[in-house]
């Protein structure tokens, strides 16, 4: 008569590790989205708002002083700067964040300042 052993298998903790790990990345990589917050180059024309020793300081249609340097325009004249800006800020990503965050938020409530009630 012969005797069957079972033997008890463990489970490989290194390819339960690793299963772990690219299952985390995954999801960070679709939550995150890093390629938003990289960033990406722009040109474009602003309008000088001030001259300094450094150069010329203008605001670009993004909302952002960029600094031109060897710059002979005054204020008020338009200038062409290139600057970095984190791409999110282009492509739309952070007002679909904004707006899945806030699904109740429209345009009128988001132009509405200050502390109170409402009569």
């Amino acid at each position: 008569m012969e005797i069957q052993q079972t033997k008890n298998k463990k489970t490989p903790q290194l390819k339960f590790l690793a299963i772990v790990a690219i299952a985390t990345s995954v999801i960070l990589v679709f939550t995150v989205a890093p390629w938003n917050i990289l960033p990406i180059s722009v040109t474009e024309e602003v309008s000088v708002i001030a001259v300094t020793d450094y150069g010329c300081v203008g605001e670009s249609s993004l909302g952002r002083s960029v600094v031109v340097s060897n710059c002979d325009a005054s204020v008020g004249d338009t200038v062409s700067a290139t600057f970095n800006i984190p791409a999110g800020e282009t492509n739309g990503y952070l007002e679909e964040l904004d707006r899945r965050q806030n699904p109740m938020v429209d345009a009128w409530d988001s132009s509405v300042s200050g502390k109170g009630f409402s009569p």
